[in-house]
């Protein structure tokens, strides 16, 4: 079906599938994250200047150790993506938002740490 600007509606899905979809456990995966946020985060603070490069080995260190535990949760059947996020906190507010549009086997989970010199975000995405 073609609509008036040209673009064509995407096919109806298959009907033939052999298996269902697997299902990926994002409970299981929130609570490792809240306590790996925590148990990185909880002794650490805001570093100088000179010591920024700290802020990027916690993001790298929590990224790969969520997408690890992504995979030892669901092996198979997912393409999966971890956003983290570190900023300073000087009390500032903050606002965000999703809008996606997938398959019902698809899920993100998010968690966020705080104390009082710095904010962490952390996204994991489980795409089928």
């Amino acid at each position: 079906m073609t609509s008036a600007s040209g673009l064509r509606s995407p096919p109806p899905p298959r009907s033939n599938a052999t298996s269902p979809r697997p299902k990926f456990d994002a409970d299981q995966l929130k609570a490792y994250m809240k306590k790996l946020l925590s148990s990185t985060l909880q002794h650490n603070s805001w570093p100088e200047q000179k010591e920024r490069d700290r802020v990027k080995g916690w993001i790298k260190e929590i990224g790969e150790r969520v997408k690890e535990r992504m995979i030892e949760i669901q092996p198979r059947g997912f393409k999966y993506i971890v956003l983290t996020q570190i900023n300073e906190n000087l009390g500032q507010g903050g606002r965000a938002d999703m809008v996606c549009h997938w398959e019902d086997t698809d899920v993100v989970a998010q968690e966020m740490y705080s104390n009082d010199t710095l904010i962490c975000i952390c996204i994991a995405l489980a795409i089928s």
